[in-house]
């Protein structure tokens, strides 16, 4: 493809300025690389349940074990 030729071509209706910028703006974004995503911030209450040593063991006693710290 030449430098002079189209990218794309209208072959039916006439679109407005309008509308020729919002296709265009959706081939961009659909043609764009997937940026790498953020990981998803963890709250301190998810990260407690990982920390070693934090499996609890049915029985007595452990529903109050399972709210003290460790």
């Amino acid at each position: 493809m030449s430098a002079e030729e189209p990218m794309f071509r209208v072959v039916r209706g006439v679109p407005t300025a309008e509308e020729l910028a919002a296709l265009v703006g959706a081939i961009v974004v659909r043609t764009r690389p997937v940026a790498a995503a953020a990981p998803p911030a963890v709250s301190r209450w998810s990260r407690s349940a990982h920390r070693a040593g934090a499996t609890l063991a049915a029985g007595p006693g452990a529903w109050r074990a399972s709210g003290l710290p460790r």
